[in-house]
């Protein structure tokens, strides 16, 4: 990495007040980028922006799946720094645990609202307000290996997340040349969003993955970090796992 890898670039990062969408914006921001954080709460935004380089980063404050907030952080992005490069669709949610026969119907529709048509609005709505249009673009999405692998108690954020998936992949074909879009899928990363899956029996659940350890939001930073830079200029349409060879072990998330 260099000071100067993005610079000039601009780039709006959901869910980034904290865990993997914080790690992500910090660096971007290390990188040279001006950055416009989101997320919900605005108390835990302003420290986050307060975080990073003076003049190079925003918050702003609102439920991902508000069509009113996202539109509000273009027109903020815009005037702040009058381009856009750069989408990280960070923000997720997944308040239920349990198995699929008990799901309550109306959290499984709050689910894919804000995970999986969430993400796709945030794209349309970054390619409405310039995305592309100053050079290649990218998008990088949160997807997960729940996606590919079922794992107890958590089944439907696993549906979400394969449908992150695939629309990454079939996005990736409709916006190039000019925009590239990809997908890192982690495993269980050291969040407070994860924390129920392995707090108090971290060492057992780390002893599962091959390289021993779970990942911490550093980990997915850096690979996202890649799939925005001109590194990866041949790479569209890419979900890549990180879990620690975790599924090659035959282990679920």
């Amino acid at each position: 990495m260099t000071e100067a890898e993005f610079a000039g670039k601009v780039a709006v990062v959901t869910g980034a007040s904290r865990g993997i969408g914080l790690a992500i914006a910090q660096r971007l921001a290390a990188g040279g980028a001006s950055v416009c954080l989101t997320a919900r709460r605005a108390e835990a935004l302003a420290e986050a922006v307060s975080a990073l380089p003076e003049g190079r980063a925003i918050g702003v404050a609102g439920g991902a799946d508000d069509p009113a907030h996202r539109e509000e952080v273009f027109a903020e992005v815009d005037r702040a720094f009058g381009r856009l490069d750069i989408l990280v669709n960070n923000a997720g949610i997944n308040p239920v645990y349990g198995p699929l026969a008990e799901l309550d119907l109306e959290a499984a529709r709050k689910i894919l609202e804000v995970n999986v048509v969430g993400t796709l609005a945030w794209t349309q709505g970054a390619l409405r307000n310039g995305l592309g249009a100053h050079g290649a673009g990218a998008v990088v999405n949160l997807s997960s290996v729940t996606g590919d692998m079922p794992s107890a108690g958590i089944g439907w954020y696993g549906v979400s997340k394969a449908a992150v998936s695939h629309l990454t992949r079939t996005l990736s074909v409709e916006l190039a040349p000019s925009v590239r879009v990809n997908a890192v899928a982690p495993a269980v990363v050291k969040t407070r969003f994860a924390r129920a899956l392995y707090e108090g029996r971290e060492d057992d659940v780390a002893a599962e993955y091959p390289l021993g350890r779970l990942g911490v939001p550093e980990d997915v930073a850096e690979t996202v970090a890649f799939l925005c830079s001109e590194r990866s200029s041949w790479i569209t349409g890419q979900v890549v796992t990180l879990d620690g060879g975790l599924l090659n072990a035959g282990g679920t998330a």
